[in-house]
């Protein structure tokens, strides 16, 4: 994991949750964490790692992920036990 995704990290785990981060780099994070990524029908997308599963849809027409997005990476990522 680099200092871009630490910092991705870092800003989903902040309280307030922030609902102005760029789904792509939320994307990288979770392929650098060793995710798999599944492509679904249409924006649909799912992440897995270790039996654990994270369904969503990619954000459309604009590319910022909106809270409820963030809420639920958030707790995938700590599902996964990852930490900054």
């Amino acid at each position: 994991m680099n200092s871009k995704h630490r910092k991705t990290l870092e800003a989903i785990l902040a309280e307030p949750v922030n609902g102005n981060l760029e789904w792509s780099r939320i994307e990288l994070l979770l392929v650098a964490v060793g995710c798999t990524v599944i492509e679904g029908s249409g924006s649909s997308v799912t992440f897995e790692k270790d039996g654990c599963k994270a369904n969503v849809h990619r954000p459309h027409p604009g590319k910022e992920a909106l809270k409820y997005r963030v809420k639920l990476v958030r707790e995938f990522l700590q599902q996964l036990g990852i930490a900054p």
